[in-house]
């Protein structure tokens, strides 16, 4: 508990300042999965604590080998209105990192309970589905050099999310690739957007089942976002940014950077 608590702590004060640093000592730096987990447990109640805040999100994937993949999204760090604050890019201050996902709302609780939850319990649940963009920041000076657990401890690289346009959500349910045309500066970039795991929905079906056998659960008012179709995407801040999910809808935004 201790070990976690320091972990926290760093991490935490590097969340707040923008300020990145080296891997965390080795007196406190997780090497499995449950440490990780741990240690963004005790981030998570610290940062609530001290900024006065809550879990308003949840990014996820399906599980690869031995990785699990999730995090919490801090209500603060959730926005819907542009131009959208951001610690930039390190090393490129007119720089914003981004991930064009889908981010489903719940409408009501799913609390941990002795009964696994099935896919069905998960989209009844769901009250509507948005277009979204996960905001993309690292607490390491050189990620590269990090192993897993730490980068699981921190919420893999997470630093907030913005809420686009609402959708339909039996589409997005079944949609699992489309053309990204993103446009700036006159200039239009297109990619093959595809979900990592196919179905956009599969990884909700995952954490809810997760949560639940971690005496957590998700919470009414939440959202879950379920991985990046297209990667990492570098845009450039103070610049109108327009953003078309293939037949799914658009939407235009902007960032500045944190001082």
């Amino acid at each position: 508990m201790q070990k976690a608590q320091e972990a926290a702590a760093i991490l935490v004060e590097r969340r707040q300042t923008g300020v990145q640093g080296d891997r965390l000592p080795e007196s406190c730096r997780p090497t499995d999965i449950p440490q990780a987990l741990a240690i963004q447990q005790a981030a998570t109640d610290l940062w609530c604590e001290l900024m006065d805040d809550s879990v308003g999100a949840w990014k996820c994937l399906l599980p690869v080998a031995d990785k699990t993949i999730v995090g919490p999204i801090y209500t603060r760090t959730i926005d819907s209105v542009a131009p959208v604050t951001v610690w930039p890019k390190p090393g490129a201050k007119d720089i914003a990192r981004i991930e064009p996902e889908f981010a489903f709302f719940f409408g009501k609780d799913l609390p941990p309970r002795a009964e696994p939850y099935t896919p069905a319990d998960v989209d009844a649940a769901i009250s509507r589905t948005h277009l979204a963009l996960e905001l993309m920041n690292t607490r390491y000076t050189d990620p590269s050099k990090c192993e897993f657990p730490e980068m699981l401890a921190d919420g893999l690289v997470n630093q907030g999310l913005f809420i686009g346009p609402q959708v339909d959500s039996e589409l997005a349910r079944n949609t699992g690739e489309f053309t990204l045309n993103v446009r700036y500066n006159g200039e239009s970039h297109t990619h093959h957007a595809k979900h990592p795991n196919t179905h956009p929905r599969a990884p909700l079906y995952w954490l809810a089942e997760f949560l639940r056998t971690q005496g957590q659960g998700i919470v009414a008012g939440q959202a879950v976002i379920t991985g990046s179709f297209a990667g990492v995407l570098e845009v450039p801040m103070n610049t109108n940014i327009s953003l078309k999910y293939g037949d799914l809808g658009e939407y235009e935004v902007s960032f500045r950077a944190k001082s």
